[in-house]
């Protein structure tokens, strides 16, 4: 029987002006597996402050953005946003757990994915982890794209052999905002359900470690990750997160709460 969900329209507001879907892990992996069993190109972002954050600094990634089939809540802060803006029920759909069920989701209705992202031997690492966790998934195509822009010529190459693969849903790991303006530049040009999942591929092989589950129900995942990796992500977090308060304390101050 196929999924139907699709056809009800989601809740949504804007928080810093960028677009936000009040869905759920079962609600979001059902839209999914419908529209790869449609065979259709769609994009999925899992948004976060940093996500946020961007497109609040550049229009232009703004609309790519806003413009996706659906935006996951990835981080508490923008649940918290959602609540705030009139949407009591909202709750967290992070890229890296929501891999896991739309990949149970494909095993279970044969729907073959592919990965596009990481290392090749991260990848190896996560096929392992898939193929353990989910028997009978199908990986029909892993792609370990060099760390720097694509020639042309590249770029036709993975297209052409993502196609080719058959593979229905497909997850991008290559970080933001590089993976949404890459979703973005190939929907028309795969036919598949295209999630953007971050360090989805690192988090599930255990090279990177996610941060402790009441961590990330208080807002602090972040936080650890920070500890994690701080040469790397420590302007990214001083800059950005106090930004991201302010701009959305001004936002509510100024905009009237919906409820509807």
């Amino acid at each position: 029987m196929e999924l139907q969900s699709e056809e009800v329209t989601l809740a949504h507001r804007y928080i810093i002006g960028m677009r936000v879907d009040a869905t759920n892990y079962e609600d979001a992996t059902n839209r999914i597996v419908t529209w790869a069993r449609r065979k259709v190109g769609k994009r999925i972002c899992a948004a976060n402050v940093h996500m946020a954050m961007e497109t609040y600094d550049n229009p232009e990634f703004a609309e790519v953005v806003n413009r996706a089939d659906l935006v996951t809540p990835d981080g508490m802060p923008l649940v918290w946003g959602l609540r705030a803006l009139g949407i009591q029920d909202a709750t967290r759909v992070c890229g890296p757990n929501l891999t896991l069920t739309v990949c149970e989701a494909a095993a279970r209705h044969q729907l073959p994915i592919a990965l596009y992202g990481g290392t090749p031997e991260s990848l190896i690492d996560f096929t392992n982890v898939l193929v353990d966790r989910f028997p009978g998934i199908e990986i029909a195509c892993q792609i370990s794209p060099p760390f720097r822009e694509l020639t042309p010529a590249e770029d036709a190459a993975y297209t052409a052999q993502i196609v080719a693969s058959g593979a229905q849903i497909l997850f991008v790991g290559i970080g933001c905002p590089r993976q949404e303006i890459w979703m973005a530049a190939h929907q028309d040009r795969i036919p598949a359900v295209m999630l953007g999942v971050g360090a989805a591929f690192n988090f599930h092989s255990g090279r990177v470690k996610h941060a402790p589950l009441w961590m990330q129900k208080i807002g602090l995942e972040w936080l650890f990750r920070l500890l994690m990796e701080p040469r790397r992500l420590w302007k990214r977090y001083f800059k950005q997160n106090p930004r991201f308060i302010f701009l959305f304390f001004r936002q509510l101050i100024r905009s009237p709460r919906i409820d509807n």
